[in-house]
Formats: structure tokens, sequence, C-alpha cells
């Protein structure tokens, strides 16, 4: 098969090697090679994974070069001898390990790596809540001790969710998904007392966990839950007043210590399902005991997902309705506000032009007075002898420059009629 460098590029960056490589007749390693040797670059797997995520992603350019004919030569299997299958003897070690071995946990997609990024978090106290650096990333609430049942709990529902063909993802930024607020406490109080000193923050992603039951988003949270405890405080720091340190420490030791009372991470955990959109009021949760793990109660909790869907889609349907109503209210309040800045602006204009038109009349007779001096002034003028009358007519002649245009035009011209000044929009 013959191809260009720019053919060959489209069709290594349209799927992954493993995919595009039977399709020449060769395996995916001899088609990177060939890529690697006419300069195409291809996505690593990184890319697919967060492609199918629906995370961003980016291509590699093509480096502009020669564009060379490739030519692509099927590979030809070597005939071998036909190999006999012997089979093992019953009760064989053979056997007896394939038996032994354990089999692999699968792992749902979501999930992939993301524990290294769990751990890499910002300064916390001992027993405390996770804050990673990274926030894109599942819904999962956990401290240290907990983290890795918390992402097998996580694992089981979503890969219960996908048996049932929803597909647990992250939602996109263009989806308009918001997170709501997530409670912690295994007891819900009146008052919060979280964190050391009261006023430790828990961390959250910036987008939410969701899948879709046909059209109808649902998110999905889980949290390690918080229980109130006493804490001691003891050498600059507080500790659980069943812990060893406490448990050890000599009465003179505790003489000058204290105790408070803090929400900390319990342990166990409670999944939230709610739903996603704004203005949609639906949440429903499930939080385990120390007699019913939350193991048990996945199927359940699919069923009721799953049963939840018609409520959904009325709650959704109902608040498109409110929300189009509220934006023609919004709309209607705004052009009733438009119309009343209207009226007033013309009406502002109109006062502004009949208030500039008097002033041009109370100037314009006061110009008619000076007139009438220069007219008075010119008759004298012709009356009186020779030599004054030379020497005046230039002093009048200034004295006129200097007042300026006297003709009631030039005033009326200046003036501004009420639509110069503004045009209503609605008139």
């Amino acid at each position: 098969m013959q191809l260009t460098r720019l053919e060959l590029y489209k069709r290594v960056c349209d799927r992954p090697l493993s995919k595009v490589a039977p399709e020449f007749g060769i395996s995916g390693t001899a088609l990177a090679s060939i890529c690697k040797q006419y300069q195409v670059p291809y996505p690593g797997s990184g890319y697919w994974t967060r492609k199918s995520l629906g995370l961003p992603v980016e291509l590699p350019t093509l480096p502009a070069t020669s564009d060379d004919i490739i030519e692509i030569t099927p590979s030809v299997p070597k005939p071998g001898k036909p190999r006999q299958k012997r089979l093992p003897e019953k009760g064989s070690a053979r056997n007896l390990r394939a038996a032994a071995k354990p089999r692999r946990a699968a792992r749902h997609p979501l999930l992939f790596g993301v524990e290294e990024h769990f751990r890499k978090t910002r300064d916390v106290k001992d027993g405390e809540f996770l804050r990673p650096y990274k926030r894109i990333l599942p819904d999962l609430i956990s401290s240290e001790p907990a983290l890795l049942r918390a992402l097998s709990i996580a694992n089981e529902l979503y890969l219960a969710l996908g048996k049932e063909g929803y597909r647990v993802h992250i939602a996109p930024a263009t989806d308009d998904l918001r997170r709501i607020h997530v409670h912690e406490q295994e007891m819900e109080r009146k008052d919060r007392k979280y964190g050391r000193y009261h006023s430790g923050s828990i961390w959250g992603p910036n987008r939410p966990t969701v899948f879709y039951i046909d059209t109808v988003p649902i998110g999905l949270a889980l949290t390690e839950m918080t229980e109130r405890i006493t804490m001691r405080y003891l050498n600059g720091d507080y500790h659980r007043e069943d812990s060893k340190p406490i448990r050890s420490a000599k009465s003179w030791q505790l003489t000058h210590s204290w105790t408070t009372e803090q929400d900390m991470p319990c342990g166990r955990f409670r999944i939230i399902a709610y739903s996603p959109k704004n203005g949609v009021d639906w949440s429903v949760s499930w939080q385990e005991t120390a007699q019913e793990p939350l193991g048990g109660m996945i199927p359940n909790i699919v069923e009721t997902l799953r049963a939840a869907k018609d409520k959904l889609q009325r709650l959704m349907t109902a608040e498109d309705e409110a929300a189009a109503k509220r934006k023609k209210e919004w709309e209607e309040e705004w052009e009733r506000y438009e119309r009343g800045e209207d009226a007033r602006k013309a009406a502002q204009a109109l006062t502004d032009s009949r208030q500039q038109l008097a002033e041009i009349i109370e100037k314009w007779g006061k110009a008619m007075r000076v007139e009438r001096f220069f007219a008075d002034a010119e008759e004298r003028l012709m009356s009186a002898d020779e030599e004054r009358r030379r020497r005046l007519e230039e002093r009048l002649t200034l004295a006129r420059a200097m007042m300026g245009s006297l003709d009631p035009l030039d005033f009326i011209e200046s003036w501004l009629a009420p639509d110069e000044r503004y045009r209503s929009k609605y008139i």
C-alpha cells in the first residue's frame, strides 16, 4: 500500500496504532517504526485515555519535510509446525498454580492514576482530609488512611453503573453542570467544628462527576464522614483523647493541657447522588455504618438511581419552564426600565431645548439694545465735525467687532432641538 506522509499522519491521529496497523497487515510496533523513519508523529496512550474521559487533548504537529511516498508491505507470517497442545494432568502443579493465582480486580478508567494525584496534597494535619493540588479529579473526599478504601468504593460503584450502560465521567466545562455542597458530618449538627482550629476548608473538585440516564444527568460524590471527638492539647498540638501520645503521657505532663471538641474523619463513607442541573433541588444519600458497609448497598443504589429518572426528568422540565418564565419576566422588567429611561431622557431633552431657546432669546434681546446703541452712535456721528468723526469712526468699528454677530439667525443656528439632543427609541 502506498500513501503520503500527510495521509499516514491523518490515519494514526484518528485511531491508536494498534487499530490502524491491522489495516496495513503489520503490527503496531512495525507501524511505529515506519512513522519514526518518515518523521510522522502520532499520539501516545495518554492522549487516547484523556480523550476517552472527555479531557482536553492536543495532537502533535506534523513537521515540514519532503512529502515522500511511503510504501507499506504487509508482513507474511512464516509457516510453522503445528504444536500439539499437551493437556496438563489432573492435580498437576500447573493447575494448582493457576487456581491459586488471584484474578486482578477490574479498574474503572476514571480512576487510573488518581491515587498519586490525591496524595500530592497541600499541608494537612494528621487525620484530616486530603487537599490535592489537582482540581480535575473524581469527586472523592477522604483522609489519607482511608484513601484506598474510598477508591475501592468508587471503583465498585462506577463499574456497577457501567454494567448498566451508564458511563461515569467528569463533566466537561461546556456542560454547565454544578457540584452541590457536600455535608461531611455523620450526624448533622447546627455547628461545624472541622479541623484543628475549626477553620479548615474541605477540598472539592472543580467539576462534578456525573453519568447520564438517557438525557438526565446525575452527579455522584463520595465523602468520608466526620464524627465529633474530644481532642487534647499537648506539646503544641491536638491529639485524640484515646490516642497513644495522650494515654502514655504522665500526669504532670497533662497539668497544663486542655480539651476541645472537633469534627474529624471517622473512616466511614457516604455516597451522595444529586442533580447537577442549576435550579433542580434533588439529592439522595446512603451512608454506611459499622454493621452495614457501602459495598452491600451498591446494587440498591444503582436500582434507586435508575428508578429516579422519571422524577428527575419532571423536575428538569419544570425548572426549564420556570427558567423560561423568569427570563421572560426579566426581559419585560428590563423593557419597562428602558422605556422609563427613554421617556426620562426625551423629557430632559425637551426641557434643555426650551431652556436653551429662552437663553438665546434673552441674549438676542441684549444684543438688540447694543444694536440700538451703535445705530444711535452712528446717527450722531454723522452730525459731528470732520475731525471728531474721523477719530470716532475707527473706535466705533472696533467696538462693533468686539461685540460679535448681532444677527438673530446666528443665534437660532446654535440652538439644539429636542430630537437633536435625544431621539426616542419607542416613539
